[in-house]
C-alpha cells in the first residue's frame, strides 16, 4: 500500500467516525403525549401540545435530561373512548412516561390505565378529579384542580367583588349550574364546598347533560332557586347557550361567574358580544394577560424566551392551554426528572414528591408542590396558580385577580348578572 493510499483510508475512517454516533450515546427518553388533536376539543388540545413541544425543544437545546434528549410520541385522543388503545400502543412500545391531556374526561382514564401499565402519567392541563389509586403514586397534575377553580371563584365573589358592589356575604344567594361529568362535578363540588365552608346562603345545584341540553329548561330550574349569584361549570357551547338564555330571561343576578372550558375562552366573548360583558371566569392565565413582574426572575426570563419562540413558530401568543402545557412540561423535564435517581417511573414519582418550588417559579405563576398519596388532593399541585378573568367590553377580557399576576383591576362599572 502506498503512503497516499494509507492517508486516504485514514481520512475515510476519520470521516466515518465523525458522522456516526458514539457507541455510548444515550438513547432518547420517549414520552407519550395524549391530547385531543382533532374533534371538539382539538383547538385547545393542539395549543396545549404545542406548549409541551416547546418545553421539550428548550430542554433538548440545553442538553436534555442527564445527557439524554426527550422525544415526544404524540397520539390523537379526541375523546375518552380513544384512551385505551392509545395507552396500549404506548405500552407495546415500552414507553414509561405519558403527558396529557387537556380534557378531564381524557385525563381520568389515561391516568388510571397508564398506572396499570407501570407508566408515570403527568397531567399538564385538565382539572377534573383523578382516581385515588394512581394519584401521587404514578399520576400527577401540575395545573390547578377543578375544585380549586371552584373555591377561588367563590372566594373572589365574597372577598373582592361583593365589597366593591356594596354587598355583604349574607346578601349573596349562590346557585351552581354544572355539566354532569367528571369535569363539571369536580369544579361544581369545589364551589359548593366553599359556599358551605363560608356559611353563605345557598340556593342549590342544577346539573344537566351537555349532549341533550335544553337551555330554557335549565334556566327555569335555576330561576326557581332565586339566586343572585350564579356559578357555571360548563363547556363552551352549553356555557354560551346558558348565558344567552339567562340574559334573555332577565334573571335578577348581581354576579355571573364561570370557569375553564367556557366563560374564560375567547369564543365565549366572540359569540355573546355585549351579553358576555360583566361576567367572570376562574381559570389559568395565558402569556399575554399575565403580569410578568409577579414571577420570580428565572421564570420571567423563561416566559419571555418561550413567548417569543411560540409567537415566532405559531404566529400568536400562548393561550392558557399552551402556557399550561409549557409550564407543566417544563416542570417535569427541567425541575423533576433531572433530580430523579433514575429515569424510571417510580424514581421520577419520588422526585416529584420531593420538589418544593414557591409560587412564581413556573412561567404561568405556579409553584410546584404535590400532595402525597392518601391526602385529599393526592398527586395535585397545591402550589398551582389560577386567575380570574373579566369580560370588560364586547370581545375584550382582562385578568383582574389576584393582584400579583393581574395587569388590570376589576371594572365594577360593567358588572351585572
Amino acid at each position: 500500500m502506498t503512503r497516499s493510499s494509507a492517508l486516504v483510508l485514514v481520512a475515510v475512517a476519520l470521516i466515518a467516525a465523525a458522522c456516526s454516533p458514539p457507541a455510548s450515546a444515550a438513547p432518547p427518553i420517549t414520552v407519550g403525549a395524549l391530547y385531543p388533536l382533532s374533534g371538539s376539543q382539538g383547538p385547545g388540545g393542539q395549543d396545549e401540545f404545542h406548549g409541551v413541544q416547546l418545553a421539550v425543544d428548550l430542554v433538548n437545546a440545553n442538553g436534555g435530561i442527564q445527557g439524554r434528549k426527550v422525544a415526544l410520541d404524540p397520539i390523537d385522543v379526541p375523546g375518552s373512548d380513544a384512551v385505551p388503545d392509545a395507552i396500549d400502543q404506548l405500552a407495546r412500545q415500552k414507553v414509561r412516561f405519558v403527558v396529557g391531556s387537556y380534557g378531564s374526561t381524557i385525563s381520568r382514564p389515561a391516568a388510571m390505565l397508564a398506572s396499570q401499565h407501570g407508566m408515570l402519567f403527568w397531567e399538564t392541563g385538565a382539572v377534573g378529579e383523578m382516581l385515588p389509586q394512581p394519584a401521587g403514586k404514578l399520576a400527577f397534575r401540575v395545573a390547578p384542580t377543578g375544585a380549586a377553580l371552584g373555591r377561588e371563584a367563590i372566594d373572589f365573589v365574597t372577598d373582592v367583588l361583593a365589597p366593591k358592589l356594596g354587598l355583604k356575604a349574607s346578601d349573596l344567594r349562590v346557585a351552581i349550574a354544572e355539566v354532569d361529568d367528571v369535569y363539571g362535578r369536580e369544579v361544581g363540588d369545589g364551589a359548593s364546598a366553599e359556599v358551605r365552608k363560608l356559611g353563605l346562603p345557598t340556593a342549590g345545584i342544577v346539573t344537566y347533560d351537555a349532549h341533550h341540553l335544553d337551555p330554557a329548561a335549565v334556566v327555569r330550574r335555576i330561576a326557581a332557586l332565586h339566586p343572585n349569584v350564579l356559578f357555571v361549570s360548563a363547556y363552551l357551547d352549553d356555557g354560551i347557550a346558558l348565558r344567552r338564555e339567562t340574559v334573555s330571561e332577565k334573571l335578577p343576578l348581581v354576579v355571573n361567574i364561570g370557569t375553564s372550558s367556557s366563560y374564560c375562552l375567547p369564543g365565549f366573548g366572540q359569540a355573546l358580544g355585549t351579553e358576555a360583558v360583566g361576567t367572570f371566569a376562574s381559570d389559568k392565565p395565558n402569556s399575554a394577560f399575565l403580569k410578568a413582574s409577579g414571577l420570580l426572575p428565572d421564570a420571567q426570563q423563561l416566559l419571555a424566551r418561550a413567548s417569543a419562540r411560540y409567537r415566532s413558530r405559531y404566529g400568536t401568543d400562548m393561550s392558557a392551554p399552551a402556557l399550561s402545557g409549557f409550564s407543566s412540561a417544563w416542570a417535569l423535564f427541567h425541575d423533576v426528572m433531572p433530580q430523579a435517581t433514575a429515569i424510571a417511573p417510580q424514581a421520577v414519582a419520588a422526585a416529584a414528591l420531593a420538589v418544593d418550588l414557591p409560587t412564581g417559579s413556573l412561567p404561568n405563576g405556579s409553584g410546584l408542590r404535590f400532595a402525597p398519596p392518601g391526602s385529599p388532593d393526592a398527586g395535585s399541585n397545591v402550589a398551582a396558580t389560577s386567575v380570574v378573568w373579566e369580560w370588560v367590553a364586547p370581545g375584550k377580557r382582562a385578568v383582574v385577580w389576584p393582584p400579583r399576576f393581574a395587569p388590570s383591576a376589576v371594572d365594577v362599572s360593567v358588572v351585572h348578572g
